[in-house]
């Protein structure tokens, strides 16, 4: 059998992807690879659960646009299939003066991206939202909310398989290879033909490149984001979202909380360095993962960009009292007792040669294939947004 299109990858937007490539044209033939027992098994699956709106992206960019849209396709796909989600808002603070014309471009961005709602906040009335916090100002997002990522990813596997459509789990991507009229897809569990192959391989995504017969542009680094819980009897010091101003020099928000849409308050993540793509500890060592990383020269003229950013975060990493002190720069009652060890994530980072990390969102594309090589958040929220993208990109090529 040849498949119209081969989907590998089964995070959010793989599934997505397939999911609006279904609704658009509901005859296409379609089988979607994942090597994980799960989907969701990684960036997706270890996320916070953040609604993003589009308040920090540059205004025209595909990132600012696809959040934008994004943000109200999910909400309707939520709404429409029962999964639990909260439009609860958040405050970005800003806790210092050098932070004030900062946010004053969060706000010029945001009103330009079609933000609905923006408010500016006194230190009175950030107290108004937040008790706890404290700040010079803010600026006040309803749009912004929590939702249960995992769920959706279900909900869209389970309509992909209600269209007779396959998704094959524990089915590694291996290589693909193109002929005169289409694909061989070779995997873990077999070959397969297809039309038009689309990769969606998060922490992988430039090897699938290559698997392709195609050179990457960029390389992916895996950020490790790690995270503490605020223990049950201190979360009255946090309602809803509580983001700092982000430096722009760096592609993390900074440590945050979130409130978390099946219960908790979570306080995070940090960005250090991965040992391995699915590296979620210290301890865990992938010896070619970490090769791909230190032998990229531009992981090293990063690092010389940014020398006190990064030893701060690795500094934070280890020391729980840093890691406070962050905090407490959002919420000043915070002490080091209230929080205790969460999860963690890896982020993929699409690096170029020159150490310049890619800010926007990037397809990287030749005859019948498409690879998604940047996605990082907001992708999640983006996601079904992306998948129209990507639609439109692949069908004018089948006919």
């Amino acid at each position: 059998m040849t498949y119209d299109i081969i989907v590998v990858g089964g995070g959010i937007v793989g599934l997505a992807t397939a999911h609006r490539l279904l609704e658009t044209r509901p005859k296409l033939k379609i089988l979607l690879v994942e090597k994980e027992p799960k989907l969701a098994a990684h960036q997706t699956g270890n996320n916070s659960g953040v609604l993003h709106s589009g308040l920090y992206y540059k205004p025209g960019s595909v990132k600012a646009q696809c959040a934008v849209q994004g943000l109200q396709l999910m909400l309707a796909f939520c709404r429409t299939h029962g999964i639990k989600h909260e439009q609860c808002g958040k405050i970005v603070v800003a806790t210092s003066e050098e932070e004030l014309p900062r946010l004053e471009n969060l706000w010029q961005r945001g009103t330009a991206n079609g933000l609905a709602g923006l408010r500016k906040l006194t230190p009175a009335q950030i107290k108004e939202i937040e008790p706890h916090a404290a700040g010079l100002a803010a600026i006040h997002v309803p749009q912004e909310g929590i939702v249960d990522y995992p769920a959706v990813c279900e909900k869209l596997g389970e309509l992909i398989r209600q269209t007779g459509r396959e998704i094959r789990l524990n089915t590694k991507f291996q290589k693909a290879a193109q002929n005169s009229s289409d694909w061989t897809v070779e995997t873990s569990a077999g070959n397969f033909q297809a039309k038009f192959v689309i990769t969606c391989g998060g922490l992988h995504a430039d090897r699938m490149v290559s698997a392709a017969g195609h050179k990457p542009v960029a390389k992916i680094i895996p950020f490790r984001g790690e995270y503490y819980q605020i223990k049950k009897e201190r979360q009255f010091l946090v309602k809803h979202l509580i983001y700092p101003v982000p430096d722009p020099k760096f592609p993390f928000l900074g440590v945050h909380f979130t409130r978390l849409v099946n219960g908790g308050i979570e306080a995070g993540p940090n960005a250090v360095l991965a040992f391995a793509r699915e590296g979620y500890k210290w301890t865990t060592i992938n010896p070619r993962d970490l090769a791909d990383s230190l032998f990229f020269p531009g992981l090293w003229r990063f690092l010389a960009k940014y020398p006190s950013m990064c030893g701060y975060e690795i500094r934070r990493s280890f020391s729980k009292a840093e890691f406070t002190r962050s905090l407490q720069k959002l919420v000043p009652e915070i002490r080091a007792d209230d929080i205790e060890p969460g999860g963690a994530g890896v982020r993929a980072q699409a690096m170029l040669p020159e150490g310049n990390l890619i800010d926007d969102f990037h397809f990287e594309e030749a005859r019948g294939i498409v690879h998604v090589i940047n996605a990082p958040s907001p992708a999640a929220t983006a996601s079904l947004a992306i998948g129209q993208r990507i639609v439109e990109k692949v069908l004018p090529q089948l006919g």
